[in-house]
């Protein structure tokens, strides 16, 4: 299964790169779980923090979804 225009799994840390260069902002953490907010478009998304480790390409997927950035910005 691949994200339409990702080659490979991204980490949290390459993931949240992305976020904050469009807006987003932590807003809250509950256990290894982050929420992310764009106070422009209101957008927000939940990103496990799993330090390291690569996010599932299905949870990548449905961050891409959610924060309505094009999946081009996500690449490595």
């Amino acid at each position: 299964m691949r994200v339409e225009g990702q080659d490979e799994a991204l980490t949290f840390a390459e993931v949240v790169r992305v976020l904050r260069s469009n807006g987003f902002d932590m807003v809250s953490q509950k256990g290894s779980h982050q929420k992310w907010r764009n106070l422009e478009t209101g957008k927000k998304v939940i990103v496990p923090f799993h330090k390291g480790k690569q996010l599932p390409l299905g949870t990548l997927r449905s961050i891409i979804e959610g924060t309505g950035i094009e999946a081009d910005l996500f690449r490595a």
